[in-house]
């Protein structure tokens, strides 16, 4: 059975609040909001639902066309050609996707999508803020957002469950805390990956990092050395993981283990695996820390862990003392140091009664590299030191700095100026990269070159 069989079109002669039929003027925010939420709820009284399970995308939207273009009619309801386009593709929106969030979406210029409840909606555009003029009908009409993306995952929220992380088809990342917690409203954080992913020549090109230092990178990752990116909210730490880990070589098994799935990893062999929260009853839970033990039995080349924020950390440690060289991870932290001591902290939160200079040492033996990424000032991202784990001094994990970045001021229209240059420190991890069969030249970390960043 069609969709189209089951409306009964021109049945109603009703108007759309305020629009006079015949009238000429367009329709202002408030009526389009509500004559869209009719129109919407219209086709979901009237449409089989089992029916548009069974047509493609395209065929739906122009079903869908067709469908809202009688009902407009049928009701005498007068729009000028843009309004009734638009009427059309908000409820294909609202009918085949995320309502008010698709164009948002769809814009590859947007990196985050900030729901501040339903009467305001921000993105991030090249680094900045920007206030949008999306709104949602209401707060119920937020909440069927919501549902629809974390039950697409298998998640739920409601009062009970009133935080979720979820994440789109596309792979973009999504949380959700709805009240009692939220006092306002529904909150929704978006963050979005670019359809293309990004190589490390667009990490060079954008002046994130200097050849030299790409160079660097690409040898650790080769040569499996353990590394472990830190970095704040939205420095770039994953979209580094995701191209660092494309260095990986397409013969090995890499095992990903996530919170909520978003590394896409290009590899033919790669296994993924996601936690679960609990179900209602506050059972069925399964945490990262589980996961990465399983990790462990599945015989993996490299464990790539997204982030590591809780007791799996001893776990990821172990295995990369035991035989899992060339392992993968972020961290949460503003320099080399705080990672170090985060991790630490986190081997106190498995439970372990152990003094603090074994647990220095599992670090110390474990991660070679620490990698540390910014977003600076002017919302530009970029790796500002890659640090080398050197070994223990009494009680005290020692680094040394390889490459760093250096701010020198900011120019009128709010740029950083900077530059990037070597140490002039000659890592000890060369020797092993040599062994691999890769070679770096010495005048990389020569210490007077610099690389100054241009606006």
């Amino acid at each position: 059975m069609s969709l189209r069989s089951q409306f009964n079109i021109g049945e109603t002669e009703s108007v759309a609040p305020g629009l006079v039929p015949g009238s000429v003027r367009t329709i202002d925010n408030q009526a389009y909001r509500e004559l869209k939420a009719r129109l919407h709820q219209t086709l979901l009284d009237r449409v089989n639902l089992k029916a548009m399970e069974n047509l493609g995308e395209q065929q739906l939207k122009e079903e869908l066309k067709r469908l809202v273009q009688e009902l407009l009619k049928s009701e005498n309801v007068v729009l000028n050609d843009a309004e009734r386009r638009a009427v059309v593709r908000d409820i294909q929106y609202e009918m085949t996707g995320f309502g008010p969030l698709e164009p948002l979406l769809a814009d590859p210029t947007v990196t985050d999508i900030l729901v501040n409840t339903s009467r305001q909606v921000y993105v991030e555009r090249f680094g900045k803020l920007q206030l949008t003029d999306v709104k949602f009908n209401d707060e119920a009409h937020l909440m069927k957002i919501i549902d629809k993306i974390v039950s697409g995952v298998g998640r739920r929220v409601d009062e009970s469950s009133p935080m979720v992380d979820a994440r789109l088809p596309d792979g973009s990342r999504v949380n959700a805390i709805i009240p009692p917690l939220a006092v306002d409203g529904p909150i929704v954080s978006i963050r979005r990956f670019s359809a293309k992913a990004l190589a490390m020549d667009d990490f060079v090109r954008l002046q994130s990092l200097i050849p030299d230092m790409a160079l660097m990178l690409e040898a650790l990752a080769k040569s499996k050395i353990n590394m472990i990116i830190s970095g704040g909210t939205g420095s770039g730490k994953t979209t580094l993981l995701n191209i660092m880990s494309g260095y990986i070589d397409p013969s090995e098994r890499i095992v990903t283990i996530e919170d909520a799935a978003e590394l896409q990893l290009q590899q033919p062999h790669v296994v993924r695996l996601e936690s679960r929260p609990p179900n209602i009853e506050g059972k069925g839970e399964i945490t990262q820390r589980m996961l990465v033990r399983n990790s462990l039995r599945m015989r993996p080349d490299r464990i790539v862990v997204g982030e590591v924020r809780g007791p799996e950390v001893i776990d990821m440690l172990q295995a990369m003392n035991t035989g899992h060289e060339g392992s993968l991870t972020t961290i949460h932290a503003n320099t080399p140091r705080d990672a170090l001591t985060r991790l630490e902290n986190m081997i106190g939160m498995a439970g372990l009664n152990q003094p603090t200079k074994v647990a220095r040492y599992q670090i110390s033996s474990a991660i070679s590299v620490v990698v540390q990424v910014a977003r600076l000032l002017d919302g530009k991202r970029k790796v500002v030191s890659i640090q080398e784990i050197t070994g223990m001094e009494g009680d005290v994990v020692t680094m040394q700095e390889i490459f760093g970045f250096r701010q020198t001021g900011v120019t009128k229209a709010g740029a950083v100026q900077g530059y990037f240059h070597a140490l002039g420190v000659r890592p000890r991890f060369l020797e092993r990269l040599h062994v691999r069969g890769i070679d770096l030249p010495e005048t990389m970390f020569d210490p007077n070159r610099l690389y100054e960043v241009t606006t």
